[in-house]
Parts: C-alpha cells; structure tokens; sequence
C-alpha cells in the first residue's frame, strides 16, 4: 500500500484509524458543545499523531460560519508602536484561543481594502484596523462598505485611531495630547517651534499638528505655516525633514508627530554635529518602548500602547452592542531630557 503524504489524511481517515465516529473525531479535535471522554480523545489524538492529521482550518471555519482567526491590518509593522498594539492583541487573544494574523500595509491605504476583502473570504473572525485614517473620503466609503459585508456574516470589526468609521473604536486623543505637550515646552521657555509631520492626508500627523499649533496658541505663541515640514511617517522621513530644517538654519525646539520621526530628527543632528538638548530641542508623541536605549532620554507623549491592543480584543469577546462604542485614550506628557527648560524663560 502506499503510503500517504505528510499531511494528507483527512478526517474520516482519522476517524476510521480510531475507531470512531466522524462526529466524535471532529468533537475531540476541534471542540464543541458535546464532551468527548477522555479515553476516546485520546485515541483520536494517537490517529491523528500516526496519520499527521493537520486540521483544514478553512473548511472548519466554513463549517462553523467563523474561524478563531483575528486579522489585525497595521501600517508598518517595523514601527515599534505597532508591534507594541500587537502584542497587546495577542496576549489577550491567546488566552481565549485565537489566533492573530498580522498584515502590513506598508503605509499604502488601499492595502487594507484588499486585506478585508481576503479576511472575509476566510471567515475570519474579526479584523482590527490600526492606524491613521485618511482624507480620501472615496477610499473611506469602499473600506466601510467592505467591513460592513464583514460584520453582516457575522465578522466583528474593531479600529484604533479615530473615530471615522462606524465601529468600535479604541480612540486615541491626539489633538489634546499634542496640544498639553505644546504648553508643558512653552511653559519651560521655548518659543521658536517646528515640526515634523507626516504625509499631507493622514489624520494622525493632521491631528497632532493641529493640536500643538492650538497648546502654543494659548500660551501666545504662534507656529507658521512654513515650520511644518512634511515627511513620510517614519525614521528615515524624520531624518529627511530634520536635515531641510537644519539646512534653513533651524535652531529652535522641534516637535515630531510620532517617537520613530522623533529617533531619526535626533540621528540627523548627531550626524550634522549639533548636540540635542543643547543645540536644539526635540519631542516627539507615542513614548515607544525602544525609547529606552535612546540618549538624550526623549520628551514625549506616553501613550498605553499595549492597552489599546487589549481594548480592540475585549470589544471583540464582548457581546455586541446597539450602536457603536468609543473607548477614548489619553496620553501622558513625558518631559525628559531632550527638551531641557531655557534660562531666563
């Protein structure tokens, strides 16, 4: 007789090997409301062993119209804020028996329109979007239409960041974090401000600078429009727009929408010779955990990172409710020392 592939036994092979019926080959394998004796699961987890059973998970999502996998679409999973959002998701997840899928749109909105479309095609069990929203309004209707198929087949669908699409929403305060950053860096003297913000359309960068132009307005001080320098969301984009800064002669306090364009604004004046706090002053929001290994230690926002990801996860165990719900986060100012106060402020 030959002999079968690795992998390629199926069910009722497993069933036939143990002795047992299809139903309770499936109920000791993969669960459900009827109790296997432990006597009879063992022999169909021994079949199994023997066979090399390996579960088609997508047939078995089929046939409970949902799986136990949870999609969770990031921007760019390089960024430690979201692998920070990760991780929170899993530790949850894993106590409940889920299993996280992650997928990076490298920054490319239209990437999660694609990624819930494939979702939905697998009868996941939920999708978590985290991350900015974008101005494209066009885009928004075809991802809202898209999530909405999703929960009609029973799908759950949560977001973190703002609150743009109808779903529960782990909302992070952006403007109001930004702008108590803006007064805590007047408040110890400075006034010659610039930022680096992210690409023109992404509501977090858009946000933030709105919320910090709004803290320095209440305490007189004023940020044109030409001190804030468009980048990409990332180290390298903080780098390029710290050295156009530098090069325009730029010696003020500069904040950086998120901690990764903060790192590379820092890097960029190292490597032109100017010492941070003592040549200029830099902030940026997030408070990443690799912050820890950065010198000078750097000022900033100190968002729950991880507890957003918990959140997004207990919406999803939670039973539903009538109407969308928004759990509001609050960050932290931080000041540390890259932002030292000035004398005679």
């Amino acid at each position: 007789m030959p002999q079968r592939a690795a992998g390629s036994a199926t069910l009722a092979d497993v069933a036939r090997e143990a002795g047992v019926s299809l139903a309770t080959a499936s109920r000791a394998l993969n669960g459900g409301t009827r109790q296997v004796s432990g006597t009879l699961r063992e022999s169909v987890l021994q079949a199994a062993e023997r066979l090399q059973y390996t579960a088609n998970v997508p047939a078995q999502a089929m046939a409970r119209g949902r799986g136990n996998v949870v999609g969770l679409l990031v921007h760019d999973i390089v960024d430690p804020y979201f692998s920070s959002i990760a991780s929170g998701v899993m530790r949850v997840a894993a106590r409940h028996g889920l299993t996280v899928t992650i997928a990076s749109t490298e920054n490319r909105p239209e990437k999660e329109l694609e990624y819930v479309t494939t979702l939905r095609g697998q009868r996941a069990r939920a999708v978590i979007l985290a991350g900015s929203r974008n101005e494209d309004s066009a885009l928004q209707r075809n991802l809202t239409k898209e999530l909405k198929a999703f929960e009609a087949a029973d799908g759950r669908v949560v977001v973190i960041g703002q609150r743009k699409l109808p779903f529960d929403t782990v909302m992070l305060e952006n403007g109001p974090g930004a702008a108590a950053l803006a007064g805590r860096l007047a408040g110890i003297g400075h006034r010659d401000f610039l930022v680096l913000a992210g690409p023109p359309g992404l509501l977090t960068s858009r946000d933030r600078v709105l919320g910090f132009r709004d803290g320095l307005a209440h305490h007189g001080v004023s940020l044109p429009a030409n001190h804030v320098l468009h980048a990409e969301f990332t180290r390298d984009g903080g780098y390029a727009a710290m050295v156009r800064a530098l090069e325009s002669g730029f010696r003020g306090c500069v904040f950086a929408v998120n901690d990764v364009m903060a790192v590379g604004a820092m890097a960029a004046c190292r490597d032109h010779g100017l010492d941070v706090p003592e040549h200029i002053a830099i902030a940026g929001f997030d408070d990443i955990i690799t912050l820890r290994d950065i010198r000078p230690s750097l000022s900033t926002v100190r968002v729950p990172i991880e507890r957003m990801g918990e959140q997004a996860l207990d919406f999803i165990l939670d039973d539903r409710a009538a109407s969308p719900r928004v759990k509001p986060i609050t960050g932290e100012v931080v000041l540390r020392e890259s932002t030292q106060p000035l004398e005679g402020k």
